[in-house]
């Protein structure tokens, strides 16, 4: 069994988090030990004089965690909800991917559901992006299709982008990010029979989405 995999997506808001929440939840039922990493993240909020990430907080209560493993899950916080590099740079910080791997490293015994900053190509310094982070990884990627209109085209191009980084594309997730899309179905169809990879399943649109309901609309088998 691969050692976890690389969540990302087609753009931002895309329900990144929710799917590898889901993610998390599906793998959990089928006894596999799952631990969320979010590596990098931007945008914190302040919960109980601690500051921590909206989707990390999601993230550990997925696995059912202590929030006090939010430092390892989430290892680059930064305060502002923009560009890594460019929260970074307002920061006085250049990212490195050197916390990223001591972290991901202590990481023992896990299925390591990790997930990335918005799509698959997201700067993280002059000399660094999100594909370094993933190959710094060396996880698999499973990529997050927000279903709506020009998600075909994302779809395709980060497909190639994948292909281009040399990692493995093991699965990807249609999720429905409005509660209706002119020929769905068929977009749907389209990405099965463009996508070098295998459809995990398609999650439908919720007001409030619950990973845990949402799991049952995935087949994580092939993943393990």
């Amino acid at each position: 069994m691969t050692r976890g995999i690389f969540v990302t997506g087609t753009d931002t808001g895309v329900g990144k988090t929710v799917a590898a929440c889901a993610l998390i939840h599906a793998l959990r039922a089928k006894g596999v030990a799952a631990h969320p990493f979010k590596p990098i993240a931007a945008g914190a909020v302040e919960r109980e004089g601690n500051w921590i990430n909206e989707d990390t907080h999601a993230l550990i209560g997925a696995a059912q965690l202590d929030r006090s493993v939010a430092g390892l899950v989430t290892p680059v916080l930064l305060r502002e909800p923009m560009a890594p590099h460019i929260a970074a740079g307002r920061e006085g910080k250049t990212l490195t991917l050197d916390p990223v791997r001591a972290a991901f490293d202590r990481i023992n015994g896990f299925f390591v559901v990790a997930e990335g900053v918005g799509g698959f190509r997201v700067p993280l310094s002059d000399s660094l992006d999100t594909v370094d982070l993933c190959r710094a990884l060396g996880l698999p990627v499973v990529l997050v299709v927000g279903m709506r209109l020009g998600c075909l085209n994302h779809a395709l191009l980060t497909a190639d982008a994948i292909a281009a980084s040399g990692m493995p594309f093991f699965g990807w997730i249609a999720n429905s990010v409005g509660r209706e899309m002119l020929a769905a179905d068929e977009n749907v169809s389209t990405l099965e029979s463009r996508l070098d990879a295998p459809l995990l399943g398609r999650l439908p649109y919720r007001d409030r989405p619950d990973p845990g309901e949402l799991a049952s609309f995935l087949d994580v088998s092939t993943l393990l």
